[in-house]
């Protein structure tokens, strides 16, 4: 009898076990299901030249346009991480972002964070360096900056020492040392004369350049076949796209027309570009930091969903990443289908996503 007992008990819970999961399932499913439009749109960008899809679609309204009844609220970040951040917390729906950061939300997720809905930006990254140093052996034992520990920058420079032969640890061990720092405070840190040089984003790169006589060491377009790599992507919250689908299709379709204005006004882009940035950190830049950074990024919403395997491996190697799939990070059918309808070309997941 005490065996039957136990039987039924285990049976019994097992059905309870089962009836919860089936609410839960149902739950999960019916907070999931499509909402409708969103009564806003929390968006998070950088101040960064790279960023200029969100940057002009702010300036010009492009994005608001779109969103029509949706309220778009927006809050600048200095790099992918801190973004990340806000966006598993659930402070920001969507976020102008590196890819690396978007790799890594979604490997440690398993797949449940978010999804990369578009690309905005190629190119636009350079391992700038001061007087003295002219080759990858100048560099042992010098300090270097990236915006924030495993950001795409970060990774990038990683990966790059490690090819050079060099060892670096994420807590500013090794042959060179990597302090991730806030962009504002590398510039003047390396003004003054407290490092050595520094992985960045436009118009990082052009600033130390122009402003403060760095040199171009390593351009990122280098270390890519026909020079093309992401700098930008845009990226929702998973729970986001799966309740308001329509409002996301908005967000792409102010995003597109941002792109599309970058692409037929290339004399007034410097001028608006910089209008937001003022309005952002309350300064412009100088006329030939702006002209020369603009000179080194592309903008497209092709995402280049191919490059994101060796993306991975370098986030691996580099020691910022965990190792696992992102099979599914992308999911471009509301891009593809805004374009069919414009007649414009669909992009790629490259089998890495839905499109």
């Amino acid at each position: 009898m005490k065996t039957l007992r136990t039987a039924t008990a285990i049976t019994t819970l097992g059905l309870i076990a089962a009836m919860m999961t089936g609410c839960a399932s149902g739950a999960a499913s019916a907070e999931s299901a499509d909402q409708g439009p969103a009564t806003e749109l929390r968006l998070g960008y950088f101040a960064n030249v790279t960023h200029a899809p969100a940057l002009v679609g702010l300036q010009e309204g492009l994005l608001q346009d779109a969103l029509g009844d949706t309220t778009l609220s927006t809050e600048v970040f200095n790099a992918g991480p801190a973004a990340i951040e806000a966006l598993s917390a659930g402070a920001i729906d969507a976020t102008y972002i590196g890819p690396n950061p978007s790799i890594n939300t979604f490997i440690q997720s398993r797949g449940e964070s978010a999804r990369i809905v578009a690309g905005a930006a190629t190119g636009g990254a350079a391992l700038v360096v001061r007087d003295g140093i002219s080759s990858a052996a100048d560099l042992k034992g010098k300090t270097l900056a990236t915006p924030q520990l495993g950001n795409t920058q970060d990774v990038a420079l990683r990966g790059w020492l490690k090819e050079q032969g060099f060892e670096t640890d994420t807590s500013g061990g090794g042959d060179v040392t990597i302090t991730p720092t806030e962009n504002a405070q590398t510039f003047q840190l390396f003004k003054d004369g407290q490092l050595d040089g520094a992985w960045l984003p436009e118009p990082w790169v052009s600033r130390l350049v122009v402003d403060a006589g760095a040199k171009v060491l390593v351009d990122e377009a280098d270390e890519w076949p026909d020079g093309q790599f992401p700098t930008t992507v845009l990226l929702v919250r998973q729970d986001f796209l799966d309740q308001h689908p329509e409002t996301v299709s908005k967000l792409l379709a102010g995003h597109e027309a941002s792109v599309k204005w970058i692409s037929d006004n290339p004399t007034q882009v410097a001028t608006v570009v910089n209008a937001q940035i003022a309005a952002d950190t309350g300064k412009p830049l100088a006329d030939a930091v702006i002209a020369r950074a603009l000179e080194h990024v592309t903008f497209s919403v092709d995402p280049h969903a191919d490059t994101f395997s060796t993306l991975v491996e370098n986030g691996v190697a580099a020691g910022t990443q965990k190792e696992g799939s992102i099979e599914g990070l992308f999911d471009l059918r509301l891009l593809n289908a805004q374009l069919a309808t414009s007649g414009a070309a669909k992009v790629s997941a490259a089998g890495l996503g839905e499109e």
